[in-house]
């Protein structure tokens, strides 16, 4: 601190520096990370990178009845949406505690993935 208790401009761009970097490293590992949801006791499984990013899709043969599409996509649906929600409570985790001193979000900052 300078004199009169004034912050350091260097040490605040350090500690910007700091903490993107913190970020950056958070959102390579929700990106990496793989997340699973199901629908109907596991007859649709997706699965989603922690970024949200489907990466498969595992079907099992008996929700497949040809006479009812319907019910099969919206297993698929309820089954993605698990796998989201799994995905935002790892964000939520990974990044909360870097963003909670911003008030919560850093939307406004136009930092990719957020």
């Amino acid at each position: 601190m300078q004199p009169g208790g004034q912050p350091n401009m260097q040490e605040i761009m350090e500690q910007a520096q700091k903490m993107q970097e913190q970020l950056m490293s958070a959102q390579q590992e929700l990106a990496d990370a793989e997340v699973t949801g199901s629908a109907s006791g596991g007859l649709v499984t997706a699965t989603v990178t922690g970024a949200g990013e489907l990466k498969g899709l595992v079907i099992d043969p008996k929700a497949a009845d040809p006479e009812d599409t319907e019910t099969l996509a919206d297993l698929v649906v309820a089954a993605v949406r698990d796998a989201n929600r799994a995905a935002q409570e790892m964000q939520a985790q990974k990044m909360g505690p870097l963003t909670g001193g911003l008030g919560g979000g850093l939307g406004d900052l136009g930092l990719p993935g957020m």
